[in-house]
């Protein structure tokens, strides 16, 4: 056996042991469950989430679809300039 010492706040401590608690888990043996399944899946066993509920891949994408519609890279849609369109709108 060896140890492992983590520093997390005391915030997010509390409201994992609370969870913990209502599991009938303690600290310790939910973190082994957890390097457990990092050691058997081969990766992290649940997706990583941003604070805006995405994943970083789909974050990165949204930017970079973001800047070509800026720069007018890989934009489609009917019409070929602002005049056509305000043209179709004046129909």
């Amino acid at each position: 056996m060896t140890t492992i010492q983590i520093r997390i706040d005391k915030k997010t401590k509390h409201s994992a042991k609370k969870v913990l608690d209502e599991l009938g888990l303690d600290m310790s043996t939910a973190i082994k469950a957890y390097l457990k399944q990092i050691s058997a899946r081969k990766r992290i066993p649940f997706p990583l989430i941003t604070a805006n509920g995405l994943t970083p891949e789909e974050e990165k994408a949204i930017a970079k679809s973001a800047k070509e519609a800026k720069e007018g890279i890989n934009v489609t849609g009917p019409f070929n300039s602002v005049d056509d369109m305000f043209k179709e709108l004046d129909k």
